[in-house]
């Protein structure tokens, strides 16, 4: 049996990276013809907040790029997690645009603007673990 890996957290927010470039969430932007990861994550969360869980968003985003069909899609998402995968901390979202991620107790994910209430709420919560996106460059 392989092992599954997971990138879900639980009762977590995940703050933007202290070098984000942006002050304010930023929607991403269309660039050329296909949709970003970015894109694509961001309007499956903020479509839904407390919908889908990290694992259900990274995978999606992962088979829409890939063109994965629903037959295939079983099969490509055992491989997809026998293998570690980055989680939210390394998302666009968190590292350039700007927007944190909270995990409920559910490990379902929404995502907040840094300049909203919400975000400053959040990042100061006692109940629950905080985290830094990654940053995008070396120190």
């Amino acid at each position: 049996m392989t092992k599954t890996h997971t990138t879900n957290y639980f009762d977590t927010f995940i703050e933007v990276a202290e070098d984000c470039p942006v002050i304010h969430g930023e929607i991403p932007k269309l660039k050329g013809n296909n949709k970003t990861v970015a894109e694509l994550q961001f309007e499956m969360i903020s479509k839904k907040p407390y919908k889908y869980s990290s694992d259900d968003v990274l995978f999606q985003v992962f088979a829409e790029r890939n063109d994965i069909s629903e037959a295939e899609k079983d099969e490509a998402k055992k491989s997809f997690f026998s293998k570690g995968q980055p989680c939210f901390r390394a998302s666009p979202l968190t590292k350039r645009y700007g927007f944190g991620v909270h995990s409920n107790h559910e490990g379902k994910i929404a995502i907040y603007g840094m300049e909203t209430e919400e975000y400053t709420k959040l990042s100061s919560d006692s109940g629950i673990k905080t985290v830094k996106a990654m940053r995008t460059s070396k120190k």
